[in-house]
C-alpha cells in the first residue's frame, strides 16, 4: 500500500479537482471497448473520474488523495447476479424449518430427517421445509405425495418443497388444514396433482398451487427474512457481486430489505421483483405495491420496480411448457400457468406502467409466448419500452433466438444445468436428446441478443463463480463428472455477460457496468488474472480481494483500506455458502 502523504503531483494545476482515491499499477480489464485495459483509476464522489495509465492519472493525485498500489493485480467491473432468492434459501433455515441438508437426498434420508425434526420440535404445529427430488422417487419406483408422507407421519401437517422449488409435497393433514380437496379449483398459475379416478389431491402441488399450503401456515418471522437478506448480500459482495435481482418478493420481504438498507448494511444494489400471483407464497397488498407503494422502498441501493411472473413449471416434474409434446408423450406439452391472453395483457400493462417483467420460462413454449407478448406490448405501447427479462431460458426454440435482440428482451440463464452432474443428468434426463440444447447462451449471443446470468439460489449455488467458469467450459467445475453440455462462450463474452450486460438488464448501462470515466465506481480486485489462465477448474476458485460499489469499499479482506477514510463500514464475517470443493 502506498501512503497518500507527500505524493501530490507537482503537475496538478491549482484549483483542478483531484481524486478522492486512486488505484494504480493494476491490470484493469475495463469491459469498455474504447479502452479495454488500464493501469489506474481515479475516483471522486463515488464515480470514476479518470481511467488510464499511471502517468495519466498522476496529475489527479493531491495531498488528500488516498492512493493504493495494486501491485499488478487484476481488476474488473463488479458482477451482476440477475436472479436469486436469499429469502427462499435462508429464510426456512433461520425460521428453524426442516432442512434435510443434502442436495440430492434419498427417500430414506428425507424420511429420517422429517422424523428427526418432528421429534426435536414437538411444539411446532407444522413441519415445513426443504427438500426432496422427484427423480429419487422415480429411481425407487415410487410416487412422491400424500400416501408416502402419511405412511410415516400422518398426524401432523407436513409440507416439503422439491429442490427446484417447482412443487410441494404435502401429507393429508396439511391438505386438510389448507382446505385442499377434490373440490378445490386449480389456481390460474398452477395445479393440484389428482388421482385420475377419484379427483382427490395426491399431495403434489405444482407452481402457484403450493401457495394454498403456504397460506395455511404462519408467515416466516421478520427476523429470519432480515437475516437471510443481510447474509445473502454479504456473501454476494464478498464474491464480487455489486448488483443483483431478488426475485419474488412481497411487502413483508420488502420491509426486511428496507430495514437492511436503512441500517447501511446493503452492500449491493438490489432490484426486487414483486410476485405477480401467489406463485410461491401469498402476496398481500400486491395491487397497492404495483400501483405505486413500491416507490416507498426506493433508494440508491433498493428498487422494487419489477414484477415476477411464473409462466410454466420446471423440468423435473415435466411441467416446463414445450412447443411440442415432451419426449415419449403423445400430447403432454407441460403446464402453461396463465392463458396467453392473460400474459399479453399483463405484460403490456406492466410495460405501460414502466415496470420490468421477469418471466419464468423453462420450456421453449413458455418463452415463445413471452416473446409474442412482448411483441404485442411493443405494438400497443410503441418502442422504447422496458427491457423485460426471460428468466432461466432453459430450452429455447431455434426460431426465437433472433427475437431477443429484435424485441430487446434479456435472455437470462441460470447455471444449475450448464454442466454434467448427477443432478443434471438425473433431473433433466426427461429432455432426452434436447439436453444438449439447454441453456443456449451461444445461440442468443450469435443472434445479437443480450444475455445475463442469475444464480437462482437455492436451486443452484449463490456463488456466481461456478456458473461464471462453466459459461466458458460447460464442464463440471469440480471434475465430478466428465463431458460437456451445450456450447461455450469466450472468457471475454462471459465477463461482459456478468458485468455490462447485467447493467443493461437493470437499465443502467450508461452509468455502471464498465470501468469508464463518469460511471459509478464499481470494481473488484482478484487474486488471479482471468484472461491469462485456463478457466477450467480455476475461475470458480477466484478470491476477491476488494469489492467497491459506488466508490464505497464493501469488502476488504486484506484490510487495504483499514485506518483510512475509505475503511469499510461492513465488517461482519462472511457467511460460508460456497459448496464444498473436492
Amino acid at each position: 500500500m502506498v501512503s497518500s502523504a507527500g505524493i501530490r503531483s507537482t503537475n496538478t494545476p491549482e484549483g483542478l479537482p483531484a481524486a478522492d482515491m486512486v488505484l494504480r499499477n493494476g491490470r484493469i480489464y475495463t469491459v469498455d471497448q474504447d479502452q479495454p485495459w488500464a493501469e489506474a483509476v481515479a475516483i471522486k464522489h463515488g464515480r470514476f473520474m479518470a481511467v488510464g495509465s499511471n502517468a495519466e492519472i498522476e496529475p489527479l493525485i493531491a495531498d488528500y488523495t488516498h492512493v493504493h498500489d495494486l501491485n499488478g493485480a487484476f481488476a474488473m467491473p463488479g458482477l451482476y447476479d440477475m436472479h436469486t432468492h436469499p429469502d427462499l434459501a435462508l429464510g426456512p433455515k433461520y425460521s428453524d424449518y426442516l432442512d434435510v441438508g443434502l442436495e440430492t437426498p434419498s427417500l430414506d434420508q428425507v424420511r429420517e430427517a422429517t422424523l428427526r425434526y418432528a421429534t426435536e420440535n414437538p411444539d411446532r404445529e407444522w413441519i415445513f421445509g426443504k427438500h426432496f427430488v422427484h427423480y429419487a422417487f422415480r429411481k425407487a419406483g415410487l410416487k412422491p405425495g400424500r400416501d408416502w408422507l402419511d405412511s410415516f407421519i400422518p398426524d401432523r401437517p407436513v409440507a416439503i418443497m422439491d429442490r427446484m422449488w417447482g412443487s410441494c409435497m404435502a401429507n393429508s393433514k396439511a391438505l386438510e388444514l389448507a382446505g385442499v380437496s377434490k373440490d378445490t379449483v386449480d389456481p390460474n398459475n398452477g395445479y393440484i396433482v389428482r388421482d385420475p379416478l377419484t379427483g382427490e389431491p395426491d399431495g403434489i402441488l405444482v407452481d402457484g398451487a403450493y401457495a394454498l399450503i403456504m397460506a395455511a401456515m404462519p408467515p416466516p418471522p421478520m427476523h429470519a427474512l432480515t437475516r437471510a437478506y443481510r447474509e445473502g448480500a454479504r456473501f454476494q459482495s464478498a464474491r464480487g457481486v455489486v448488483a443483483t435481482k431478488y426475485v419474488h418478493v412481497c411487502e413483508q420481504r420488502l420491509d426486511a430489505l428496507r430495514a437492511i438498507d436503512l441500517a447501511g448494511e446493503l452492500p449491493v444494489r438490489v432490484e426486487a421483483a414483486i410476485s405477480w400471483q401467489d406463485d410461491i407464497f401469498p402476496v398481500c397488498r400486491r395491487w397497492e405495491l404495483l400501483a405505486g407503494e413500491r416507490h416507498y422502498y426506493r433508494s440508491k441501493r433498493l428498487n422494487a420496480n419489477a414484477v415476477k411472473f411464473h409462466f410454466d413449471g420446471t423440468a423435473e416434474p415435466r411441467t416446463s411448457y414445450l412447443i411440442t409434446p415432451w419426449p415419449n408423450e403423445k400430447t403432454w406439452q407441460g403446464s402453461l400457468n396463465l392463458t396467453p391472453e392473460h400474459i399479453y395483457d399483463m405484460v403490456a400493462e406492466m410495460d405501460r406502467k414502466r415496470i420490468l417483467v421477469i418471466a419464468h420460462c423453462t420450456g421453449d413454449g413458455a418463452s415463445d409466448i413471452f416473446l409474442d407478448a412482448v411483441a404485442e406490448c411493443r405494438r400497443r405501447n410503441g418502442p422504447g419500452g422496458m427491457r423485460h427479462q426471460c428468466a432461466h431460458s432453459t430450452l429455447l426454440d431455434e426460431g426465437n433466438l433472433a427475437r431477443f435482440a429484435e424485441l430487446d428482451v434479456i435472455a437470462e440463464f441460470s447455471p444449475v444445468g450448464w454442466f454434467p452432474s448427477e443432478f443434471t443428468i438425473g433431473a433433466r434426463s426427461s429432455f432426452g436428446e434436447r439436453l444438449q440444447e439447454a441453456y443456449n447462451v451461444r445461440g442468443v449471443l450469435d443472434a445479437g441478443g443480450v444475455t445475463v446470468m442469475g444464480t437462482d439460489w437455492p436451486v443452484s449455488s449463490i456463488d456466481p463463480w461456478f456458473g461464471f467458469e462453466t459459461l466458458v467450459t460447460r464442464e463440471n467445475p469440480r471434475g465430478e463428472m466428465e463431458g460437456k453440455l451445450g456450447r461455450s462462450i469466450t472468457p471475454q463474452e462471459a465477463i461482459r455477460m456478468l458485468t455490462l450486460n447485467g447493467a443493461y438488464a437493470m437499465g443502467c448501462e450508461d452509468v455502471s457496468g464498465s470501468i469508464t470515466a463518469g460511471k459509478t465506481a464499481d470494481l473488484i480486485v482478484l487474486d488471479r488474472n482471468l484472461l491469462e489462465i485456463d478457466a477450467k477448474g480455476n475461475w470458480h476458485k477466484s478470491q476477491v480481494h476488494l469489492t467497491m460499489v459506488d466508490g464505497e469499499i464493501v469488502h476488504d479482506p486484506k484490510g487495504w483500506m483499514q485506518g483510512t477514510d475509505f475503511e469499510s463500514r461492513i465488517t461482519s464475517p462472511v457467511p460460508d455458502f460456497t459448496p464444498v470443493d473436492i
